[in-house]
Formats: C-alpha cells, sequence, structure tokens
C-alpha cells in the first residue's frame, strides 16, 4: 500500500503488469468538447512522436486555436518541440503543475484503455497494443 517511508519518500504500490522489453509507447490527445480521441503508437517516446501526434491534432482540428493541457515531460517542452509550436501558432501548451497529474484528463483515459487491453490480449504477445489500435 502506497506511504511514505522513513526518509520521506513516497513508497509506490507495486503495478500489476510490466511493458517487458518489447515497448510500444501509445501517445494520444482527448477533445474535451466531443470526447473524441487520437491515438498513435510508436517504438520510443521522443520529441519526434510527440510532434507527430501535435501534427495530427492540428490536422484534425482545422480552424481557430488549440490549447493543449499537458504534463511536463521533457519531450513535451524540449528545444525541438518548442521549434515546432513556433512555427505552428494555433497549437498552445498549458503545463500543469508538476505532482498534479489527476488534471490531466488524458491519463485517466490511457490508464483505463491499458487495464482494458491488458485483460482482454495476450500481454506477452510482441505489439499487441499497436494491433489493436490500428486494427491491424
Amino acid at each position: 500500500m502506497p506511504g511514505w517511508s522513513a526518509s520521506g519518500h513516497r513508497i509506490k504500490a507495486p503495478l500489476d503488469y510490466s511493458r517487458g522489453p518489447e515497448k510500444t509507447w501509445v501517445y494520444g490527445a482527448l477533445r474535451v468538447r466531443d470526447g473524441k480521441e487520437l491515438t498513435r503508437c510508436a517504438a520510443s517516446r521522443n520529441s519526434t512522436n510527440y510532434i507527430a501526434l501535435l501534427s495530427d491534432i492540428e490536422a484534425d482540428n482545422p480552424a481557430g486555436d488549440i490549447f493543449m493541457i499537458t504534463d511536463n515531460l521533457s519531450s513535451h517542452n524540449s528545444a525541438q518541440t518548442r521549434a515546432w509550436m513556433a512555427e505552428h501558432p494555433r497549437l498552445h501548451h498549458v503545463f500543469i503543475p508538476k505532482g498534479a497529474c489527476w488534471l490531466n484528463l488524458q491519463e485517466g483515459f490511457l490508464n483505463g484503455m491499458n487495464k482494458t487491453l491488458n485483460r482482454l490480449l495476450e500481454p506477452k504477445q510482441d505489439g499487441y497494443i499497436h494491433r489493436f489500435l490500428l486494427q491491424e
């Protein structure tokens, strides 16, 4: 059970799954207005793949400003991402405070999706999340 150690650090609850050596990272966006989500899969978590998601968001919302509420992951605020954002002025980052991940609606969506997929699919099967999302 989570709590605090004698040294003042948070004790984390054990995970009920593991990613294993074959990781598939899921990038996602949730449009609050109508509940539409965008997802994409990649073999790594980096600025290039995050920018690809931003491109998808921009293409799916062709008019008006877009405000994206996101956490402080380094790829969200890297030099590469900031340069791309400067060329796409309709997109605006709103960073949630550190330690307030509960403000990020996408975290709940992806957490629920991951638990559902782990129940429905064989986790040891390489690329199972990728195939499920893309219906391959």
